[in-house]
């Protein structure tokens, strides 16, 4: 590694399949970054002694995956607003021993929707399914597109309350469980976890408007189930693929100061999928 190269990767365990260091790569060689980009697997009890050594050895940020972003919170000194509101960390940047925290997850969403999709979510109705950790890393941000209204919908009601409660006041707000949605919507957006087991969550078809967007926050090589249930339903599809590149990109921009294209970086990854 030549000398004014920085260092930065992605925390997690497992962290073996991660496709950020094949994305930041091809972010670093687009726009001339002298930067190296790591898998760093974190034992499941060591991650703030894992960040400590990485700051001991040089590095200037990383990306935290699953299972530590709520530990990246608890250890960051500093946080964004919509880390903050979030509840979870996915990028920490080291400057001069201070740790800052922010949450990319929710800027990586809405920007894959309303910039990638052309599909714009000022005025509109949005139904976001779940109410962990997923889901609570977009609110802020889809808030902030100032929608007619955000109905957070879960198995358990008093779950999808208790985060529509913590964001009240930033918007138009609204929670229920999957048997009471009586409305439809404009973008029907899956960050629950049942894609993963091949699951569909109870959700009625009238949930999907006339052209309406189905969004799932998993991606693979093919449609999950709840996309092809929403196709069948005459709802559009997209897979969170390009989540993860949009959120990556808003990482690069919070440590180098630039902001990447992301398309071909995008299709690179969609045609190795």
């Amino acid at each position: 590694m030549s000398a004014g190269t920085d260092r930065y990767g992605v925390i997690g365990n497992p962290v073996a399949h991660s496709k950020s260091p094949d994305i930041h790569a091809a972010f670093a060689r687009q726009t001339e970054q002298a930067l190296t980009y790591e898998r760093l697997l974190a034992p499941l009890d060591g991650f703030a002694s894992t960040v400590r050594a990485l700051i001991e050895q040089g590095f200037k940020g990383a990306n935290v995956t699953v299972p530590f972003k709520l530990e990246a919170f608890a250890l960051a000194g500093a946080l964004s607003e919509r880390a903050e509101a979030a509840g979870a960390v996915n990028t920490l940047k080291f400057d001069g021993g201070a740790i800052v925290g922010d949450n990319t997850d929710g800027m990586g969403l809405v920007t894959d929707i309303v910039a990638n999709a052309g599909v714009a979510m000022r005025g509109k109705r949005i139904l976001l399914m779940g109410a962990g950790g997923a889901a609570r890393g977009v609110v802020l941000p889809i808030l902030a597109q100032a929608p007619e209204q955000l109905v957070i919908a879960n198995r358990t009601a008093s779950k999808a309350k208790e985060l529509a409660e913590r964001f009240s006041g930033k918007g138009a707000i609204a929670a229920c469980d999957f048997e009471s949605l009586q409305d439809s919507f404009d973008v029907v957006i899956n960050a629950t976890s049942a894609s993963l087991s091949s699951d569909l969550p109870p959700l009625p078809a009238r949930a999907f408007a006339e052209g309406c967007l189905a969004y799932d926050m998993m991606y693979g090589p093919a449609p999950t189930v709840f996309m092809e249930f929403a196709r069948q339903h005459g709802a559009a599809t997209r897979d969170g693929l390009g989540m993860l590149v949009e959120q990556a990109a808003e990482s690069f921009h919070l440590w180098r100061g630039v902001r990447p294209a992301t398309r071909t970086v995008y299709d690179d990854l969609r045609s190795k999928l």
